[in-house]
């Protein structure tokens, strides 16, 4: 937990305003993140016990953000399946650490007109 003033910031606070994430998302990029391997939306959503469609919506933006990367495996009898796993940590505290500090200069710049 972090306090500024009168307000408190959880860290799940941090990481969904940081990256414009709804709980869903979060807790799928949680569970990636704890997890560390590749894993379809099937495996996610039976271990998260969470509809398969709830997940792909959540995976889908997480990609999009670039949080998550995905992997495609071609089947040997055709057809295919997507593997997801958690992109470079360092790289999503990187961006982490740019969006907080972009906000710092916001409220600098706020304070620094009263």
């Amino acid at each position: 937990m972090l306090t500024f003033s009168c307000k408190t910031i959880s860290q799940e606070d941090l990481v969904r305003c940081a990256f414009d994430l709804n709980k869903t998302e979060y807790n799928v990029l949680v569970f990636l993140l704890k997890k560390n391997e590749r894993r379809t939306a099937t495996q996610i959503s039976e271990s998260m016990k969470l509809d398969r469609t709830t997940v792909q919506k959540a995976i889908k933006k997480l990609v999009e953000k670039g949080l998550v990367k995905r992997s495609q495996i071609n089947l040997s009898g055709g057809g295919y399946t997507f593997f997801y796993k958690i992109n470079n940590r360092d790289e999503i505290k990187e961006k982490m650490k740019n969006v907080t500090h972009k906000w710092y200069r916001r409220v600098e710049e706020a304070i620094n007109m009263l």
